[in-house]
């Protein structure tokens, strides 16, 4: 048997987050993916890159330092290879090249700053139909703080994917327009006609505690009753009451309430009343990406 780390640093609208994670090799047998370290820190740079235009100086400084500590974390960890995505915050700052550099320059560490089109495509990496019947049809939906990416799945085999610029940081603002709201309905009915087995499949921090807090079977979906009486429950809580009650964090606190319209919009539009919620999103998929990079540098 062989075991090699690999680590996936994932620079969000909401969050900047460290996966690392063992990759099990042993012939004969399926390749096992094992989460062994998961480090969350909460940095809203979407707030700035959506309202003002820029990464603020003291966001760059909170930025390089958590860079640090992330590569202290993955050497002690005897990581064997990494990647650092940047989404949608990035993407849209104006000064996302100055931030790039100065922590190229600080930490030696190059960033890639991915659109949405390549963001569906690496989520879609996860092989989430090792605890999920792949033979029907999904919409694959992970709802960011900028935007939200939406894969149409059928019997496995990811057919259509889009990148749409509506995030829980963008709704909190008030950012966006009926227009957006509209270019989704459409996508999606026009890609789910008469499908009468469609399910959702839904990845975020967000969807991942509103699975928490629902008590479900890991192997089982949240079904839109569940999530209507979630979000109904939520939404007569002030932010201060959802802390304190419902044990979220304050950075959780406003965004999840936009992070249920989201996914509950989608299931009124296609027709489905469950969501599966594996528990992975871009730095699961990254993990997957370095390892076929990996495999096929050997071959």
């Amino acid at each position: 048997m062989k075991i090699e780390k690999f680590a996936a640093i994932d620079i969000g609208s909401n969050a900047i987050r460290l996966l690392i994670t063992n990759v099990i090799i042993k012939k004969g047998f399926p390749i096992k993916f094992l989460k062994s370290s998961i480090v969350r820190v909460p940095i809203r740079l979407g707030q700035e890159s959506f309202t003002i235009g820029e990464i603020s100086s003291k966001n760059i400084v909170k930025i390089v330092k958590t860079i640090k500590a992330f590569k202290h974390i993955i050497k002690v960890n005897e990581v064997k290879s990494f990647l650092a995505f940047a989404t949608s915050a990035l993407r849209e700052a104006n000064n996302s090249k100055e931030v790039i550099q100065q922590v190229k320059r600080k930490t030696k560490l190059k960033i890639e700053i991915i659109d949405g089109r390549k963001e569906a495509k690496v989520i879609s990496l996860n092989n989430i139909f090792e605890v999920i019947n792949k033979n029907r049809t999904f919409i694959y939906v992970d709802v960011g703080g900028g935007s939200t990416e939406f894969s149409i799945i059928v019997n496995g085999k990811r057919k259509k994917s889009k990148s749409f610029k509506i995030g829980t940081v963008r709704m909190i603002n008030k950012m966006i327009s009926k227009d957006i709201w509209d270019k989704i309905r459409d996508w999606i009915k026009s890609n789910v006609r008469n499908d009468n087995k469609i399910a959702l499949i839904g990845s975020g921090g967000n969807i991942n505690k509103i699975f928490k807090m629902a008590g479900v079977m890991e192997t089982k979906p949240l079904t839109l009753i569940n999530l209507n009486t979630i979000y109904n429950n939520m939404i007569g809580m002030t932010y201060e009451e959802r802390i304190i009650n419902l044990d979220l964090n304050p950075d959780r606190s406003d965004v999840i309430i936009p992070a249920a319209e989201i996914f509950l919009k989608t299931l009124e539009w296609s027709g489905s009343s469950e969501i599966y919620v594996p528990k992975i999103g871009l730095a699961d998929g990254m993990i997957r990406l370095l390892y076929k990079k990996r495999t096929s540098r050997d071959r």
